[in-house]
């Protein structure tokens, strides 16, 4: 099976993206790890305000099938949080890149050092 790769993306060996945009980079889990999970009930995000540190845990993700703790693919300030998930937690399903975004944070560039490419995550699961 074919999973979408957001070339735009660096990536955690845990299946967590992280899109870099100026100052900020979003974040959320990949169309693989959705589908690995099934059908998304319940997201836990931290609150705006909040510090994330790469590669430790930031949240949750729950779905019919299991539970699966979130890590960050870098380290910052949270800014933003996509409140639509904890009402809608399905769009993590239904477009994992665009509206199944879940932080914003401030990050340094230098935090993208050792992600893997889009080329090097697509590698990883096929």
């Amino acid at each position: 099976m074919s999973f979408d790769i957001d070339t735009d993306c660096r990536y955690l060996e845990s299946h967590e993206w992280v899109r870099p945009d100026g100052d900020t980079a979003r974040i959320g889990i990949t169309d693989f790890a959705q589908d690995e999970l099934g059908d998304v009930v319940f997201v836990e995000l931290p609150s705006e305000g909040d510090d994330v540190t790469k590669a430790e845990e930031f949240g949750v993700v729950e779905s019919i099938k299991a539970v699966s703790d979130l890590y960050a693919p870098v380290s910052g300030a949270v800014v933003a949080v996509n409140e639509r998930l904890f009402d809608e937690p399905e769009l993590v399903n239904d477009d994992p890149f665009g509206d199944g975004w879940m932080l914003e944070v401030a990050y340094e560039e230098s935090d993208l050092d050792g992600l893997l490419t889009a080329e090097e995550y697509r590698d990883q699961t096929e």
